[in-house]
């Protein structure tokens, strides 16, 4: 099947591990119509995976050329994926992705997604061993994503299960689903898309896509609407496991998704 697009894609420029144009050769490869390119927007506090300013301008440069050199082949996007903190852009993207890397806890910005360790010491440390209450404030900041970002659309919902494959870190029960589900509704209620997310997969931390199927199929019973990413990190992940993320679509209740071509979103059969 032929996926058209894929919009969540990480280069050099930030963390990822292949180079724009290698990422760009590999989508006209594969067939696609768009390639969206989406590096992680600058967070000043912590420097270590984003793009740096300087850096966001050699992406832009970069981005510039391939548009040129694909004309009519390959519709190159230049996009970036806002954590929730990140500065506001200004209007020089083709569309952006909203994510939550970081809690913000007792003026430390604590990373959700860095390590499995890292965040067992930042829940006890911070929410005295509570990952609930760490998933309270997760969930808080993603509710407020659409209203802050205004982003096209919000990427990795349940981030903070990136290390949590066979209940690690928690149960996915009712209080931790309530806590989901109230920020997914009013995400929903603001005409939110989301993005089924298959980077984890590909990077051997799940064995299934984000969000979770239970939250899958409470945003559809909301009437949203998802894309699908791959969140991909190198020029092989491109794509993903899609067939896997549109059948747990489908289960979910979805019956068609949307693409990001030529900035704007569109909606086809799934």
């Amino acid at each position: 099947m032929s996926w058209l697009s894929d919009c969540h894609v990480h280069t050099t420029f930030c963390d990822g591990k292949a180079e724009a144009d290698e990422l760009a050769a590999q989508a006209a490869a594969l067939g696609l119509k768009t390639l969206g390119f989406s590096g992680h927007a600058n967070t000043p506090f912590d420097e270590s995976w984003c793009m740096s300013r300087a850096g966001t301008q050699a992406y832009l440069e970069t981005l510039r050329r391939l548009k040129q050199q694909y004309d009519g082949r390959l519709a190159i996007l230049v996009g970036t994926e806002l954590d929730y903190f990140s500065p506001t852009p200004e209007g020089i993207y083709d569309y952006t992705i909203g994510s939550c890397h970081y809690v913000l806890a007792d003026g430390a910005y604590l990373p959700v997604d860095e390590s499995a360790g890292l965040l067992r010491q930042s829940i006890e440390q911070h929410f005295s061993g509570d990952f609930l209450q760490f998933a309270r404030k997760y969930y808080e900041q993603m509710a407020d994503m659409q209203r802050k970002t205004n982003c096209t659309f919000i990427g990795h919902f349940d981030l903070l299960s990136k290390f949590n494959e066979g209940g690690q870190f928690f149960s996915e029960d009712k209080a931790y689903l309530s806590l989901a589900f109230d920020a997914a509704d009013v995400l929903c209620a603001q005409g939110a898309v989301f993005e089924i997310n298959t980077g984890a997969m590909r990077r051997g931390y799940r064995s299934v896509p984000y969000p979770s199927f239970p939250i899958l199929r409470r945003i559809c019973e909301n009437g949203a609407r998802i894309i699908l990413s791959s969140d991909c990190h190198d020029a092989q992940g491109l794509c993903f496991a899609f067939d896997d993320a549109a059948a747990l679509a489908r289960r979910a209740g979805f019956r068609s998704r949307c693409v990001l071509m030529d900035g704007s979103l569109h909606e086809i059969p799934l």
